[in-house]
């Protein structure tokens, strides 16, 4: 037995290597997303053809006209600032990283959209870059755990030398910007600290001096230099500008005098003919004249969310604002009306789901909002919202007449597809929040899980829902739960490490699966004969549905548990998805991965085959959707 044992190991690791080299990259087709969070990160290209953002560790380049997507992906982390050259040569980006470990810049080559050079020199977290007006330098910030500043010779493609970004007495310095006729000078802005730099090349040394503001103690968030290098502008948390003369370093003039800005200036940007335009974290974003700080008639609007950056393309008869809610807006300069062009989730992913036997439309869930997008153009058509909730599932009615949710405050919501009007709900459906649903295919039944570990099913009728059953075996939070199509039956997955599958006539267990894992997500193979399991040990398990028993495991993941499974219609392949933050699409009779898709930047919590079989869409923790080609 343990000669066979061995054998059949043998074979199996044999196969997994074979397997291995023949895997093939997944085509990814469109992303969802962006990281409004991320200081000044939505930026126009110089050639006003293209936005450029970051997306979790991915830096993403759009066409605006053809909405066609380019990633620059290398970073180990989350991108935490961002900056394209004056010539449009370059792009480079920086990113955070551990505690103890020194995070990356990476330049990048547009056309070729590939790096140019990598730059490791700061601690922790990169704050801010910029590029001198004829890419001779790089100047990077570090963080509050690095307090340095460098400069890059992007000839040489080395550093060319550093400093301390600010005096012990001053905190943290958060932005840097270069001159616009000057390759020799550039400025750097925090906590108590505005400085003008001199960069001494034949000494291999930079030179500050201190800004004097006289009284004045602010905290700058962002610098804008006027285009002959005289003035330079800075943004506070205050709400105000400040004016300073770049010649003497001396103070001018603050504004506006009056009603300053809640919550802080957090852009500015300057047009062709001088005026500023001011962007602020209570999303209020104006135009004003630059030597007075008075504002242009009729050159307001507020949006939705704290605005972090504006990018302005051509002469500036576009404006491009993004936000920390995820959206970017469009502003138009003559008539100053925002419209958005790029709706996301600002925070996590939690679950998507298709309709039945429709691959046109999907919704997806997480805090605050459903949302429901075109499959083919990634365009929002539907946004549900429930203030400060969470939702943690949902799905459609198989006679597509309705979308039912699962919320943190215990709630089971109803809503119509069309217009996200509330159909109905159903209260204090879990004590410790809803955090599974599914439905039968008779659209008579919802069957739910909740935090304390209950499976419950309620009857649905159009003027009254009721509880037919409360089935109480799991001892942890109830993760996935799948219906067979003859409604007799369901399956339930649990973190205290069962799967049971219930009778849904009798309203007891039919059967029991345990394993040393956190369940994390469970399905029927289309003839329902087996089950596919997937959790916290990495596993990807086979079950036979009539006795419970084991088939086959296989390692689903080399790190990272297993957080979402979905078989295709046919049942000949499976999709899975964790964090590992790899999509991995495998052929289910020969246990082995064909296919592998990298894009993700954040744990994926949920993947699902598209029913017409054109497209895998997996949703992450970091708030990305992105959408594969199916490739069979």
């Amino acid at each position: 037995s343990s000669g066979i044992n061995a054998e059949y190991g043998i074979t199996n690791n044999l196969r997994r290597k074979m397997s291995e080299e023949s895997v093939q990259e997944l085509d990814l087709v469109s992303t969802i997303g962006f990281n409004g969070s991320v200081p000044h990160g939505l930026l126009v290209h110089p050639d006003g053809e293209h936005l450029i953002y970051p997306l979790g560790c991915t830096v993403v380049i759009e066409n605006i006209k053809t909405h066609e997507q380019n990633f620059l992906s290398g970073h180990t982390n989350d991108v935490s600032c961002l900056a394209v050259s004056k010539s449009g040569k370059y792009v480079a980006s920086g990113q955070i990283t551990h505690m103890g470990f020194k995070a990356d810049v990476i330049v990048w080559d547009f056309e070729a959209k590939e790096p140019y050079a990598t730059f490791t020199l700061h601690k922790v977290k990169v704050e801010a870059l910029a590029f001198s007006p004829s890419d001779k330098y790089l100047v990077t910030l570090g963080g509050r755990d690095d307090s340095s500043v460098v400069v890059w010779d992007l000839q040489m493609r080395e550093a060319l030398c550093g400093a301390p970004s600010a005096l012990q007495s001053a905190g943290t310095v958060y932005t840097v910007q270069f001159m616009n006729t000057s390759d020799d000078k550039f400025v750097t802005g925090g906590n108590k600290t505005l400085r003008i730099w001199d960069v001494d090349r034949s000494n291999r040394k930079i030179r500050p001096q201190e800004c004097d503001l006289g009284q004045l103690k602010r905290d700058v968030r962002c610098i804008l230099i006027d285009g002959s290098d005289e003035f330079l502008y800075a943004g506070t948390t205050s709400g105000d500008i400040l004016q300073i003369t770049i010649k003497t370093h001396l103070f001018k003039n603050s504004g506006p005098a009056k009603d300053k800005y809640s919550l802080g200036v957090h852009s500015l940007a300057m047009l062709k003919d001088g005026s500023i335009i001011v962007a602020t974290g209570g999303g209020i974003v104006c135009a004003l004249k630059a030597g007075t700080f008075k504002p242009i008639a009729q050159k307001e609007c507020n949006l939705a969310g704290g605005a972090t950056s504006i990018a302005v393309r051509g002469i500036g008869h576009q404006i491009y604002v993004g936000v920390n809610k995820g959206n970017i807006y469009r502003i138009n300069f003559a008539d100053f009306q925002p419209t958005c062009i790029n709706s996301c989730h600002y925070s996590g992913v939690l679950d998507v789901a298709f309709p039945h036997g429709c691959g046109d439309l999907f919704a997806t869930c997480g805090k605050e909002n459903i949302r429901v997008w075109v499959t083919d153009t990634s365009s929002e058509v539907l946004r549900i919202t429930v203030p400060n909730m969470t939702c943690h599932g949902l799905c459609f009615m198989t006679d597509g007449h309705s979308i039912i949710s699962a919320w943190n405050d215990g709630k089971i919501r109803a809503f119509k597809p069309q217009s996200g009007a509330a159909l109905y709900t159903i209260h204090d459906a879990h004590k410790q929040g809803v955090t599974a649903i599914a439905t039968t295919s008779d659209s008579g039944r919802i069957v739910s899980g909740g935090g304390e570990g209950q499976v419950r099913v309620w009857d649905i009728s159009s003027n009254r829902q009721e509880m037919k059953a409360a089935m109480k075996e799991h001892k942890g939070v109830v993760t996935c739960i799948k219906i067979r199509t003859n409604n007799m039956e369901c399956v339930s997955s649990s973190d205290d490490g069962t799967c049971i599958i219930w009778d849904l006539n009798r309203f007891v267990r039919n059967q029991i699966i345990f394993a040393n894992t956190l369940f994390k997500a469970v399905c029927y193979q289309p003839e329902e004969t087996q089950l596919l399991t997937g959790g916290s040990d990495r596993k990807i398990s086979y079950w036979e549905t009539l006795d419970g028993s084991q088939i086959r495991e296989m390692e689903g993941s080399t790190d990272g548990s297993i957080n979402g499974l979905d078989i295709s219609d046919d049942g000949n392949f499976f999709v899975s998805g964790g964090n590992s933050r790899k999509v991995k699409v495998w052929k289910y009779n020969e246990g082995e991965v064909t296919h592998v898709g990298l894009g993700h930047s954040g744990d994926i919590t949920r993947v699902k085959v598209c029913p017409n079989a054109k497209h895998i869409i997996s949703v992450s923790a970091d708030g990305a959707i992105l959408r594969w080609k199916y490739p069979f």
